[in-house]
């Protein structure tokens, strides 16, 4: 059903790119290729235009890059969630994508059915984040301050940072969807972050999931 579809937009300075992309995506059966945009600026004005569920964003542009892109987005509150797609390889070059609300990052090099599952991952509220980066996320942190959790939401969050979805969390701790979506909101309000990404992220650097 075309409900049921991902709708993608590419962000690349590359034509090249965002045809290659583009041919590729649009041969899933679950996948929409809704826009481009060729810099940071631009993706922030089409996304705020087209609402696509998925952002397949490069880091590294001419004028705004990927972190302006990022940052553009989560000030105008578009709730896309945002796949970075780069050519650096050194995890501490990814992080700003991260700490601006990256759902996750992805090699340039990655096989095309590898990158078609992870846009579905990120469509489904996981976060895709690689062990060297949370390593670095969490290397030199403060403890955490006392966000008076309660053990279900602590529960909850750790259940976020490995990944899963609100339907996946609700199987393994044996509540209903609803109850999660519940939870997820108190730690989202008792943490003061924006989104399940950055609760994720919190969960990592301050140790929940040791």
């Amino acid at each position: 059903m075309a409900g049921d579809r991902i709708r993608v937009m590419i962000v690349d300075d590359h034509p090249v790119v965002r045809q290659g992309l583009r041919t590729f995506l649009e041969l899933q059966d679950d996948i929409d290729v809704v826009g481009e945009a060729g810099d940071g600026d631009e993706c922030v004005t089409v996304a705020e235009e087209l609402r696509p569920d998925v952002v397949v964003l490069d880091l590294k542009m001419p004028g705004a890059d990927g972190v302006a892109a990022l940052r553009g987005l989560r000030d105008r509150g578009n709730p896309a969630r945002v796949l970075v797609i780069t050519s650096f390889t050194e995890p501490s070059a990814v992080l700003p994508a991260v700490r601006a609300g990256a759902a996750g990052y992805v090699y340039k090099n990655i096989d095309p059915p590898a990158l078609a599952a992870a846009i579905r991952a990120v469509h489904a509220g996981h976060v895709l984040l690689h062990p060297d980066v949370a390593q670095l996320l969490a290397a030199g942190e403060r403890p955490a301050p006392d966000a008076r959790l309660t053990a279900r939401e602590r529960q909850v969050l750790v259940e976020l940072a490995r990944g899963r979805s609100n339907r996946e969390v609700a199987r393994e701790l044996g509540l209903a969807e609803k109850t999660v979506k519940t939870h997820v909101s108190a730690v989202l309000t008792k943490l003061g972050v924006q989104d399940r990404t950055q609760a994720a992220l919190y969960a990592v650097r301050h140790g929940f999931l040791d």
